[in-house]
């Protein structure tokens, strides 16, 4: 393909019966050697999932590439129509960094650590969002299907509906979504219930999510309701439901199945001393997965002498996040003096009690890692889905492993034969590590047989289907119908 045809044509993008609004584009921007820059795909479930129903419905996605350009044209990157949205340094910081993710991060997740509320945060959020639905408005075709996610993005369905009645609109919420008790902290509480309202229909990880927001409604805006509808004064009905996302399970099962996978896992075993067992952590670095108190667990079991450094050792990744943000600066502070002291008090030479990697790494070494570990400990304090848990489950082709799971994660509705955990109970969670590390082979291929049944029968294909079909069911007349993927 050459140049021109991947970057496109810097007129107006065509109009697209599909469009995809989220905060980020599915590619990052590169600089190739020559000094030109250039794009590559960005890893992640949301990308998989989307790729085949806009290729099927020749769709357009719009988002922020990730810099502070504010002249970037629409493009073709590998067949994709992209429509970029620019973000000066003044929005980052406040926009993005602020009350996305300093405000409704943290009071999404339970607040485990204290949001912020400050009105010019908020301002900066609403004028972001204005220019999204406004881009949405220009792209999207006569009686469209627009797909809008995630909590950068709360306000874009009612200000894209206003512009343009005609569209079918669906947001999907990625991350949890609170209860009233905590909902209700926010300043701009109605003007977000009413943001979501301009959908057609409002999707969440868990049923808990789905009947938190309809509760919400009905108290704080009035509207009259019944299960997961929403009447509005205007006629218009806003359905809600639970659309637990998931991820490419075929593609991960034939890269752990590779043999350079294969090789690389073996490796990694020879690399930590071929302990007996090796247990895995993978997290974004973010206060809310639970990397502290899941490293100081396995550390007492050591320390207790229920495991021994010759026999277990401890890997955790940590990807490097939000490293501009004060409390993100001092979780990984945090972390990297717990490791030095259990592996300064508990470690031997050659024999550390966890190998900690504050770094990210592709697909590639992410199935080796989990086809080596003999355990996968996941235990967010809360977790919208998270599709770490999954991924083990499908890169464990042979019905081996364990996996021990917070049940504050959405993946613990599903991965019910997992060890599940809370992991606020310290005590608990060293008691079901303990289980895993001796459970028997009959025992363990029967939890994991399960596992990976219910994650191939729902599948990312799955799950962008089923929301997709749910919101085009009752069309009105105008609409025009979203084609599924087509599977290979």
């Amino acid at each position: 393909m050459s140049r021109s045809q991947r970057r496109g044509s810097p007129e107006a993008p065509h109009q697209a019966d599909l469009v995809i609004v989220a905060n980020r584009l599915p590619v990052d921007r590169v600089v190739n050697p020559d000094g030109s820059v250039g794009w590559r795909r960005s890893p992640g479930g949301l990308v998989a999932a989307i790729e085949p129903v806009m290729r099927a419905n020749e769709g357009a996605w719009i988002g922020w590439p990730g810099s502070t350009d504010s002249d970037l044209e629409p493009f073709v990157e590998d067949g994709l129509s992209l429509i970029p949205v620019g973000l000066d340094a003044h929005e980052i910081e406040e926009f993005y960094e602020g009350f996305s993710n300093g405000t409704l991060w943290p009071l999404y997740h339970d607040v485990v650590a204290k949001p912020e509320f400050h009105r010019e945060w908020w301002d900066s959020y609403v004028r972001v969002n204005e220019r999204f639905a406004a881009r949405a408005a220009e792209v999207a075709a006569e009686g469209a299907t627009v797909w809008v996610h995630d909590y950068q993005m709360q306000l874009v369905p009612a200000m894209l509906r206003e512009l343009r009645p005609d569209l079918r609109i669906g947001f999907f919420l990625h991350i949890p979504f609170p209860p009233a008790e905590l909902f209700q902290q926010l300043p701009w509480r109605r003007e977000l219930l009413e943001g979501l309202l301009g959908a057609d229909l409002v999707g969440f990880q868990r049923p808990g999510a789905a009947q938190n927001f309809v509760r919400l409604v009905r108290q704080r805006v009035g509207h009259k309701t019944h299960r997961d509808s929403v009447y509005l004064p205007d006629g218009r009905i806003v359905q809600s439901g639970a659309f637990p996302i998931s991820i490419d399970v075929a593609g991960f099962e034939e890269l752990a199945r590779s043999e350079a996978v294969g090789r690389r896992a073996a490796e990694i075993r020879r690399q930590l001393g071929n302990p007996r067992k090796i247990l895995l952590g993978i997290d974004r670095l973010d206060y809310t997965k639970g990397i502290y108190a899941r490293l100081r667990a396995f550390s007492e079991l050591i320390a207790q002498g229920d495991l021994d450094v010759e026999d277990a050792v401890f890997v955790q990744v940590a990807t490097p996040s939000r490293e501009r943000v004060e409390q993100y600066r001092v979780l990984r502070d945090d972390i990297d003096r717990l490791v030095g002291r259990i592996n300064g008090d508990l470690g031997r030479i050659g024999r550390p009690a966890i190998s900690y990697l504050h770094s990210s790494y592709p697909r590639e070494e992410m199935a080796a890692l989990y086809r080596a570990a003999d355990i996968m400990v996941v235990t967010p304090l809360r977790d919208g889905m998270n599709l770490v848990a999954k991924e083990y489950v499908a890169c464990r082709y042979d019905d081996d492993g364990a996996l021990v799971l917070s049940e504050f994660a959405g993946a613990a509705d599903e991965l019910r034969q997992a060890f599940l955990i809370n992991p606020y109970d310290i005590n608990g969670m060293k008691a079901a590590i303990l289980a895993a590390f001796h459970a028997g082979p009959k025992d363990l291929a029967k939890r994991m047989r399960a596992m990976r049944k219910t994650v191939a029968d729902h599948d990312v294909e799955t799950w962008a289907g089923e929301f997709l079909a749910a919101l085009n069911a009752d069309l009105r007349t105008h609409a025009k119908t979203v084609r599924p993927a087509r599977r290979a």
